[in-house]
């Protein structure tokens, strides 16, 4: 099996066994982020917006490190503790892509890891 580790020092490094993202024939996926500012370790959860800003800079960086972008990205899942915070997050994440989204579905769960309000994974192709 073909499989390769990113991992950056412009995200936030795993807080579990896991990594950034692997690519595996042709595709990259990408690890669910949270709104850790990667170089403080600090969480960044003053409000939804600051927080999802920060949560899709750090999927960019993962990106960036394995040469694509955001035009690369056909799936993504995003996690929110409350979906009252569905269209302040939608929007923001709406903005980082041009007229071809990609396909997605979001998800209101009960918890999150550190107790944040959102979480966004990918998978993108090469």
């Amino acid at each position: 099996m073909d499989k390769r580790i990113i991992n950056t020092s412009k995200a936030p490094a795993p807080i579990g066994p896991y990594n950034q993202a692997t690519i595996s024939n042709n595709l990259l996926f990408i690890s669910g982020q949270i709104a850790i500012n990667p170089t403080t370790n600090e969480l960044v959860t003053a409000d939804i917006s600051v927080e999802t800003h920060q949560v899709m800079r750090n999927l960019f960086e993962i990106l960036d490190e394995a040469g694509i972008n955001f035009n690369h990205v056909v799936k993504t899942t995003i996690f929110l503790k409350d979906m009252s915070l569905f269209s302040q997050v939608n929007e923001i994440y709406g903005s980082y892509f041009s007229a071809h989204y990609p396909a997605r579905e979001t998800i209101a769960v009960k918890g999150l890891p550190k107790d944040v309000n959102v979480e966004i994974s990918m998978i993108a192709t090469l």
